[in-house]
This record gives structure tokens, sequence and C-alpha cells, in this order.
């Protein structure tokens, strides 16, 4: 799974159209409700002025401070047209101060118009060239157009103007991100939480910088390291169970997410990952009532509740599976997983038509997933519909080539349909696409006895035998008369170590 971070935009609004709404030439009545702090009605008296100001044509004169603020009104309410427009007046009446380009620039950047946002800032560097947020800015616009190279000179630029040094070395870790250098955003990832261990984010990317660049081993050398001077980081604790989790360390991955959760009560994750802890180590229960505390500290959630039901499923409790996975569906319908557990569910309970319906919607919402493909030949296998499960099981072997278990399977129906030429060319294809894998070549071996084809039968269980000798009784599961093939158990022997 590939994950890209850009820069965090200057302004998070959430709507398509920033300008749209209420004019300049508006009115906008200012008034002290209860709980509305003195700075923010001070505020709002400022902006009914500009607004009074734009409506009768005036020229009315506001100072640096007073202009930054009605700016941010407008971008609090995600309004960035309007707060680009209180920019221009800004320049207009304070051409000599830099900060209102820059603030200009982030506006346009903030709009997509990154051309224009370059140009106010080289304007504001003729104006004051040593200011960091110039350098940030502009690293930040580079950033946006793919100019990964510009933008991380801007940023270290910035590094020896900054007072914030942290978060300017947090600004180049993304960008090394960008381009999927994450050898050198650890680099720096690590220096900004030199400079401040306090820095959460910080903490965040590098986790998923070493989850990303397979170093397990040294995130968690890292945690631990880090844990020691800052012992109280739930962060650095909740990261460090993550780490142990991805090698399987699941009971040290539940001690880190205890220690997370003694620093931080309502910390949902830290409970909902400790609970997928319990879930590996098979200790269902435990996983049941920990992924419930969840819901003390966060609304319910569609994945937690799949993956309650999954918990029950593997308990057989099937009914209880049901009504959980229909709870996550309730609250996500395009939860793809949840459709699949009901269908899952049934098959368990031999209800074959009713769960194939539920397969079909999993299958409808998330068509590439082989396991789901997989999981549908075989109900098809088990309701008599061979032709149609042998399509279903081609389709895994598209999607998943590396699936051992599907060469087998699909092998196998070919010679409930006596296609015993195809079954064998199914194999030959799987070991072709895993050449490394025993449980084929044993597989093979045994079709090819069973056709009367010993020499070249013996040549691939030699073969098997190398590979993994511990595994010879594949041959035998699958035909046991073999046991008493004198020739066969005197070759097996032969490669005992």
């Amino acid at each position: 799974m590939s994950k890209t971070y850009l820069r965090k935009p200057f302004f998070q609004g959430s709507g398509a159209n920033p300008g749209k709404g209420r004019t300049l030439e508006g009115s906008y009545e200012p008034k002290q409700g209860e709980g509305m702090s003195q700075e923010k009605f001070e505020q709002n008296l400022l902006v009914a002025r500009f607004e009074e100001m734009v409506r009768k044509h005036a020229e009315y004169f506001f100072d640096s401070e007073e202009f930054e603020s009605v700016i941010d009104f407008y971008i609090e309410q995600n309004q960035l047209v309007r707060a680009s427009q209180v920019a221009d007046f800004a320049l207009r009446q304070h051409p000599f101060s830099a900060v209102f380009p820059i603030r200009k620039a982030q506006l346009l950047s903030a709009l997509n118009e990154t051309q224009a946002a370059l140009e106010q800032l080289q304007a504001a560097e003729k104006l004051e060239p040593s200011n960091p947020e110039l350098f940030l800015t502009r690293g930040g616009v580079y950033s946006q157009m793919g100019l990964s190279e510009k933008a991380i000179r801007n940023f270290k630029k910035a590094l020896d103007l900054s007072e914030e040094r942290d978060e300017v070395y947090l600004n180049i870790a993304y960008e090394y991100e960008n381009i999927l250098n994450y050898s050198d955003a650890i680099f720096f990832l690590k220096k900004a939480l030199s400079d401040n261990p306090e820095n959460e984010a910080a903490i965040y990317e590098l986790a998923f910088c070493y989850e990303l660049n397979e170093e397990h081993t040294e995130s968690i050398r890292f945690f631990n390291a880090f844990i020691d001077r800052s012992p109280y980081s739930y962060p650095a604790w909740f990261n460090l169970g993550v780490a142990y989790n991805r090698i399987g360390l699941f009971e040290k991955a539940i001690d880190a997410y205890d220690y997370c959760i003694a620093i931080k009560e309502d910390f949902a994750s830290a409970y909902f990952n400790k609970a997928n802890s319990f879930a590996n180590l098979e200790k269902l229960d435990e996983a049941i009532d920990t992924y419930k505390e969840t819901f003390k500290h966060e609304e319910p959630d569609a994945t937690t509740y799949y993956y309650i039901g999954e918990c029950y499923e593997k308990k057989e409790e099937f009914e209880t599976a049901f009504s959980f996975y229909n709870k996550a569906i309730k609250l996500d319908p395009a939860l793809a997983d949840a459709w699949m557990g009901l269908g899952v569910v049934l098959e368990a309970q031999n209800r074959l038509v009713e769960g194939i319906h539920y397969v079909k919607k999993a299958l409808s919402l998330d068509p590439s997933n082989a396991e789901y493909h997989f999981i549908y030949g075989d109900i098809l296998h088990r309701m008599g519909f061979l032709e149609e499960a042998e399509q279903s099981y081609r389709k895994v072997i598209e999607l998943a080539p590396e699936e051992i278990e599907i060469w087998l399977d699909c092998s196998s129906l070919l010679l409930e349909m006596e296609r015993k030429e195809e079954a064998l060319e199914i194999l030959t294809l799987g070991i072709k696409f895993n050449p490394e894998n025993a449980e084929l070549n044993y597989r093979m071996s045994a079709y090819l006895l069973e056709l009367g084809n010993k020499q070249e039968a013996m040549a691939f269980l030699q073969n098997a035998l190398v590979l993994d000798y511990e595994k010879h009784n594949e041959l035998f599961d699958y035909l046991p008369q073999l046991k008493e093939n004198t020739s066969i158990v005197d070759l097996i022997e032969s490669y005992r170590k």
C-alpha cells in the first residue's frame, strides 16, 4: 500500500468554491454572543468595519495586525477569494510590508494560482529577504507544483532563519517522502524530534517512514531509545506497539499499548490496535472486550464492528458475528469486508443460497479482491456449479498467482471435471510462478503417479524433497496408498537429514 504525503495546505477549507457566499458588499453585524471571547468579538468588529468600508466605497485605515485579523476571519469561514481581496487592500495600504505579499501568495496557492503566488513571493523577497515565512511559503508552492528539489532548497533556506526549526525539518521530510526517499525523510524527522521531542506529527511520520522502508527493527530500537528520554510520550509508546505488531511480537505490542493508554486513557486508537494484537494471538474474548472499549472514547465505527464480528466468527458464534457485520454495514454500506463476512457466516451454516448473494455484493464493491473471488469460487464449487467455480478460480490466479492454495484447488477442480491434462497444465503454470514451493511439486508428483507417469513423477518428488523435506506428508495426504509403495518410501527416507 502506497501513501504520499503532500505538504500540509496553508488553509484547510472543505468547500469546492472557496469564494462562494456573501459578497463584500454584504452587511456583517457583529454580536457578542454568550461564550464569545473578547478577542473574537474585536475581530468581528474589524470585519464589520472593513465590510462597511467596501460597501461605502470608502478608504478606512487598518494597521497590519488588523488586516491580518480580517484575513484570518475569512480563512476560518473558508472564504479564500474574499480573504485574497482583503490582502489586496492591505497591499495598497502597506506597500512596504513583506507580510501581505506572503499572505497573498499563501491564498493564491490555496486557490491553485501557483504562478501568481510565486510572483508575490518575489515581491516579498525584495522587501524582506530574510523572512523565514517567505521561504516556507515558496517551498510549499513548489511542492504543490511537484518541484520537490526546489521545494527542499527553499525549506532549507528557512532553517537558519526560523525559530521553529522542527516544523521546517518536518516540511523537508514531507518533501523527501513525496519523491519516495524515505531514508532522507527519516534523517530530517529525527532532527525535528531532536529539536522538539513533543512534535507528534514528526513521531507518527517517522514511524510511517520506517514502515515503508521496512525497517521495523530499527523503528523499535529508535522508539525504545526515544522513550528512555521521553517516557511520557504516548505517541512514541503507540508507534512502538505498531512496530512490534509488524514483526509479530504481539505480547510486546500489547505492553506498549498499555503504557500508551496509561498516559492517555481516552486514546481510542491504542485500544483498537491492542485489540488487533489480541486477535492475532487468537485471544478472541480479550480482543472483543478491547474493541468494545473504543466505544467509550469515540463514536462506534464500522471497521470496529467488522473486527468484532470477525472474532465472533472465529469463535463460531455465527449469529452474533452476523449481528456485528450488519451493524458495520448500517454505518458504512460500502464496507465490502462486512458484506463478505455475512456471506462467509452463512456459508459456515450451510446456507449457501443466502450467503452467495452477500458475497456477490462484496465483489461488486471490490471486484479486484482475490480473496473474495476465491471464497465465491469455493461456494460455487460446493453448490455444484463447477464451470462457474473454475472461472472464479482462474480470476484468483490472474489477481494473485503467488497464492499457492488456488493452484491446488483449481487443479483439483479440473480433475473432478475429468480434465486431467488441464489440471497438469495449471500445476505446471503454478510451479513456473512459484518455483520454490514444495507443495506444488508434491501435488504434481501425486498427479503424475495417478496417471502412471512414474519417471516424471519421481523427478518432481525429488525436487519437492529438496525444497522442503518436512512437507513430504503432502504426498501421502493426497494419495494415502503410496505409504505402501516401497520405492517411494525409500526415496523419501534417502532425503531425511
